[in-house]
């Protein structure tokens, strides 16, 4: 129960003139999930998990109802399900789909009524929602949609689905008393046509403090625009006292990073690596005050004499050492010195736990553009001192074990499941990031990305090389409110204001060069480019530190 690797519980039979389908393969981590640490009275990694009135636990065991062969991601299709062996006292809650472009990887929540009965109850009725019998598409069989009718006072959080005209019977599935619920949003895109759309689902609120439990179920969309489906469907609430009671504790979350903590790899031609804060601060970064520009002080190697608090009020900001030598090796940064921080948050109403890993590089280098066939350096454009960047390590707290990564990426970034990441090799299930040239972005593979559309971008080149760094060889845990005083925030977490300062260079100018060497139609659109690009490509503003980011106390940005 809970276990996070999926499996068919009946073999479908292949013909054997269609090829494989992804979704016909069993995603598993690469190595065996290891034990957890374990302390009594806690409950991370115990495969269930108490949500007040009821308990709940992972089904990633299914057998196939329906699938069909076109439409979707990669115009493979996509496959439904329903959770098999589902535990004595639980029920289902909805059925699950996703896409054939991957392998099965997923998840839904079963759920057992842990009050005097009323926090669960069988729908009333049945309402089909869609059917595929008209659908002119390479499908195994027909599918049927069904959206389950509940008692007053009462929510559905997922549809059911069945290969047969025939309604479900009532004892099928379970909807959950309203207040136990919180409302949900459409997620990603599992399948669709012109006529009908599948989308995950996920809590509309999403935060440290936010309540709402993804059920792992979908919501079908006929038409592209059916919000009355949408709206009747509910995710679940953590309605606990003990909100945190599976949360990890910092045993655990050791643990945690020594199997999971990625390597990040640097292009060969990185000049500005990561470095320690300490190291930084060690090595002459100075603190300067408004209105006494002309007076920088030292940094104490744990930032103890930053000013604490506050807000990014303009007062204060940090930068390189005034020295030209000093600075040009500051710059660089000094790997051997690196660790990352991390900080550990309850997400999904603490069914999971986000381990965010911030990086920190003494200078973010210049930025450079594609336009057409050109690969042109921008001079000074996207060169900024103090660069914070991230990944974050979304772990289930039902087993501990992986299900996504998050990758930040200027001021946005992308979450990619355990089952699309690389992994290093070796054995272990550590997986693998890019980091890009000069701006520090990270990416699940290594090639060239284009900040921007067509022909003309900023790129974001990646590579392996021999530059690497292992995150899970001097980590160090900075920050969990969840956790209480057993965690000592170091002062330079709680310095609000930039960590670099504001950069005057005549950006104007900066293009007018570039401009010179461009001519006809490839000048003006480089002009219309130049003009859409977003303000921290620029790099005037010196960055702020990791507890001003949005995603300090929300989700990540996709």
């Amino acid at each position: 129960m809970g276990n996070y690797l999926t499996h068919y519980s009946c073999p479908r039979v292949l013909s054997k003139k269609r090829k494989s389908l992804p979704i016909e393969t069993i995603f598993k981590l690469p190595s065996s999930a290891p034990s957890w640490p374990q302390v009594t009275g806690e409950g991370f990694a115990k495969g269930t998990i108490d949500l007040g009135e009821v308990e709940v636990c992972q089904i990633s065991t299914f057998n196939k109802v329906w699938s069909t062969h076109e439409g979707g991601p990669d115009n493979l299709g996509a496959t439904f399900f329903e959770p098999s062996l589902v535990p004595e006292g639980f029920h289902m809650l909805g059925s699950y789909s996703q896409p054939n472009n991957k392998p099965l990887f997923g998840w839904t929540l079963a759920a057992k009524d842990i009050t005097n009965g009323s926090a669960l109850t069988e729908p009333i009725d049945y309402t089909l929602v869609w059917s595929s019998e008209s659908l002119k598409i390479k499908q195994d069989g027909n599918g049927y949609l069904w959206l389950p009718t509940p008692p007053d006072g009462y929510k559905a959080t997922g549809l059911v689905v069945t290969a047969s005209p025939n309604k479900p019977s009532v004892d099928k599935a379970r909807c959950v008393r309203s207040d136990l619920t919180e409302p949900c949003e459409n997620e990603a895109w599992l399948w669709g046509n012109d006529e009908f759309d599948v989308h995950s689902l996920r809590p509309t609120n999403r935060g440290t403090q936010a309540l709402g439990v993804r059920v792992g179920t979908f919501v079908a969309r006929p038409g592209g625009n059916n919000t009355q489906v949408s709206s009747s469907l509910a995710c679940l609430k953590n309605v606990s006292p003990n909100t945190y009671s599976s949360m990890p504790n910092p045993t655990q979350i050791d643990a945690l990073c020594g199997a999971y903590s990625p390597l990040l790899y640097f292009h060969p031609n990185e000049k500005y690596l990561p470095s320690s804060v300490n190291w930084y601060f060690e090595n002459g970064a100075l603190l300067y005050q408004k209105g006494e520009e002309s007076k920088p002080v030292g940094i104490e190697p744990n930032g103890a004499n930053l000013p604490q608090g506050g807000a990014n009020d303009g007062l204060y900001w940090l930068d390189l050492p005034v020295d030209q030598n000093a600075k040009e090796k500051v710059k660089k940064g000094d790997l051997s010195s690196a660790q990352v921080y991390l900080h550990a948050k309850p997400m999904l109403g603490s069914t999971f736990t986000d381990l965010a890993i911030w990086v920190f590089y003494p200078f973010n280098g210049p930025a450079t553009a594609k336009v057409g066939p050109l690969k042109i350096s921008l001079g000074k454009i996207g060169e900024h001192i103090g660069d914070w960047e991230h990944l974050t390590l979304r772990v289930s707290n039902f087993s501990g074990e992986l299900w996504m990564l998050y990758f930040s990426e200027h001021s946005k970034g992308q979450w990619v499941e355990a089952s699309e990441l690389e992994f290093a090799g070796g054995g272990g299930n550590k997986p693998v990031a890019y980091a890009s040239l000069n701006g520090h972005a990270l990416y699940p593979k290594p090639g060239t990305v284009l900040q921007g559309g067509g022909n003309i971008g900023i790129r974001n080149d990646t590579a392996k090389s021999k530059i690497v760094m292992d995150t899970g060889k001097g980590f160090s845990l900075v920050a969990g409110d969840y956790l209480g005083s057993t965690i000592t925030e170091p002062p330079w977490l709680n310095f609000l204001r930039k960590w670099g300062p504001k950069i005057d260079y005549d950006t104007a100018e900066e293009f007018r060069k570039i401009e010179k060497v461009l001519i006809g139609k490839l000048r003006s659109a480089f002009r219309k480019f130049v003009n859409g690009l977003p303000n921290e490509i620029y790099g005037e503003e010196g960055p702020t530190g990791p507890k001003v980011k949005p995603n300090w106390s929300e989700d990540e940005a996709i």
